[in-house]
């Protein structure tokens, strides 16, 4: 079992001052309000929904904030409090929600600290990353940090411009020690070609964490 409250701190340094960190256990019940039901849902993914909404309750407490219910929307994404950003994630063991009144938007990406599949390199990475990637001693555990650090930028946008998009929407540059650039390679919504986003990551707890923020 990962240190919860270890993970939540890390998130917390990773993402702006101000923001709201909170974490919860993925693999139990928590209390659901009303308008967060998850009709049909088997037993484990109802145990990680409730996660996230009681994670987002308790973070949005940490501001100050009344405990409202987080339902999702017909994309199946969290609906947050007006003039609030949000954003949820969680493993098999861990979940984090993290809440902001000044960030426009906010994402947060967990995953195992282990190889990324190699049969999904070349739909995750650009040549240019699949470069710095094999020149570093763990190809795989890193080739899983880009899918993370695309995965929370792609979080952060969502509530913006509402577009799914793939991989190759997002180019990484390494930011040493524990950074990347983001850049956006065609237009998308409210994002230019040539946006940039950055993105801190941290390994801890047996866990890849990024974070985005703008």
């Amino acid at each position: 079992m990962p240190d919860l409250q270890r993970l939540a701190a890390l998130a917390r340094a990773l993402l702006p001052p101000g923001t709201a960190v909170a974490a919860t256990d993925p693999r139990v019940n928590h209390r659901l309000l009303p308008g967060e039901a998850l009709p049909g849902a088997v037993p484990a993914r109802l145990a990680e929904f409730s996660a996230g909404r009681a994670a987002a309750r308790m973070a949005l407490a940490e501001l100050g904030l009344p405990a409202v219910a987080v339902p999702h929307g017909v994309d199946r994404a969290p609906v947050w409090p007006p003039g609030v950003a949000g954003t949820i994630t969680h493993s098999a063991t861990a979940c984090l929600a993290a809440v902001s009144r000044s960030a426009r938007g906010l994402g947060l990406d967990l995953e195992p600290d282990a190889p990324l599949d190699p049969a999904l390199w070349d739909t995750v990475l650009l040549p240019a990353e699949a470069a710095f990637v094999a020149e570093g001693p763990d190809a795989g555990r890193d080739a899983m940090l880009v899918f993370s650090a695309k995965e929370a930028v792609y979080k952060a946008q969502y509530p913006l411009t509402r577009l799914l998009f793939g991989f190759d929407r997002l180019a990484l540059t390494p930011l040493p020690p524990q950074a990347f650039a983001a850049r956006f390679t065609a237009d998308t919504a409210h994002f230019h070609a040539g946006d940039t986003v950055l993105v801190h990551h941290a390994r801890a707890e047996g866990h890849i964490l990024t974070a985005a923020a703008f």
